[in-house]
């Protein structure tokens, strides 16, 4: 397929018929994968020290560049991708900068040493000031709005680099203020006029990130049962663990997309940064649970010197706040959720409670209770769609 040198950038149909990713679109995620795979490693090593509530930090504020990145790149495509040649070499400048903050991931959890991703975030952040600046100029429709995003994503992009030089006690601070700027620039951007992204293609978006962490969550796990059959091989804790990580990550996944929100978003378009921002825990909680799910494999073979709690809890809470999230941000957009809340706060509660129960069950047990509690809210779910089909409609 031949494609123009260069095609006019005007915003796209929000009702375009047929709309899906683009094979450019699933190229840059693959650098994301990577992004995402030091982040869960790291956080996986510090657990299986000990320390993973000392890498919490790290661990949030890195996932938060990735996260940023990605989207941002995802909600301009939506509205301007022309996929012409400067669209594509810019979108490669994009994919640079990625992979150069995925470089300086092992530092910034080792010695909160965070220049190379700071370098990387910044290449990422000046190639999506120059696709906003090509908007503003051959978009006149669009041009307040494109040139509110070039103003302020360039603006905060100083204090990122002044960022770098702050001593380590004011880092946490400035983080959380500068990562503020970065979330108001979008709906600062949009007040002149909203951009036409399309909300199917948004839907279909966020669903492959989702897979691209439970696929990393897939990833970690094996690297776990490598480790484990190298240093102690086969047993019985090791394969029960295995399995019912396995038929967690599944459950998730399958429940994640029992939530359609291309609809949602289409009716509900003033909702979109709720949506889109509450995401940020959807794929943290899934990243974080692979890192927790490495590290319990090892442990069921007995090789990370960690407590059996502190592992069952790296795999509770990411998967309590997962399905948490998956209602929190579904309700407002749709008029009936198809997940039940009730069920939904069964299940987190059970899956809270869960590793309480370690002294009787042990880490297989809890992990297996988990794994359980996912799988029958999924059942529940789609008896829960069975019976609704099967109502008379009293219309």
């Amino acid at each position: 397929m031949s494609i123009a040198f260069r095609i006019p950038m005007s915003g796209r149909s929000t009702d375009e018929e047929h709309r899906v990713s683009s094979s450019l679109e699933l190229l840059f995620d693959l650098t994301f994968v990577v992004a995402v795979a030091q982040v869960s490693a790291q956080l996986a090593h510090a657990s299986e020290q000990g320390h993973a509530l000392s890498s919490l930090g790290p661990y949030l504020m890195v996932f938060f560049a990735i996260w940023w990145a990605w989207m941002n790149f995802t909600w301009f495509a939506s509205a301007y991708d022309t996929d012409d040649v400067p669209y594509r070499l810019m979108t490669l400048l994009q994919m640079g900068g990625v992979l150069v903050l995925a470089a300086g991931v092992p530092s910034a959890f080792e010695h909160q040493e965070f220049t190379a991703i700071i370098i990387g975030y910044v290449i990422m952040r000046l190639a999506m000031v120059g696709q906003w600046v090509r908007a503003a100029v051959e978009h006149p429709d669009g041009r307040a709005t494109a040139r509110r995003y070039a103003i302020g994503i360039a603006a905060v992009q100083v204090l990122w680099v002044a960022w770098g030089f702050l001593p380590v006690e004011l880092k946490l601070w400035t983080f959380l203020f500068a990562g503020l700027l970065e979330l108001l620039v979008p709906v600062w951007a949009e007040r002149p006029g909203m951009t036409s992204w399309h909300p199917h293609h948004i839907a279909e978006r966020y669903g492959l990130f989702t897979i691209i962490v439970l696929g990393e969550s897939v990833s970690a796990s094996a690297i776990g049962v490598q480790s484990a059959l190298a240093a102690h091989g086969v047993s019985p804790a090791l394969v029960l663990i295995a399995a019912a990580g396995l038929v967690l990550l599944f459950a998730l996944w399958w429940l994640y997309f029992l939530e359609p929100a291309g609809e949602g978003l289409q009716s509900n378009r003033g909702r979109s940064f709720y949506w889109g921002y509450g995401h940020y825990f959807v794929f943290a909680s899934l990243a974080a649970l692979g890192a927790g799910l490495e590290v319990a494999v090892q442990r069921g073979a007995a090789h990370a010197a960690v407590s059996d709690t502190a592992v069952e809890y790296a795999i509770a809470v990411p998967v309590a706040v997962f399905l948490l999230m998956l209602y929190v941000l579904h309700a407002p957009l749709v008029p009936e959720v198809v997940i039940r809340p009730l069920k939904t706060g069964i299940a987190v509660l059970l899956v809270l409670l869960a590793p309480l129960a370690s002294p009787v069950i042990g880490l297989v047990g809890v992990t297996i209770a988990i794994a359980l509690v996912a799988a029958a809210l999924v059942a529940a779910t789609l008896i829960d769609r069975v019976v609704e089909a099967r109502r008379p409609d009293t219309d």
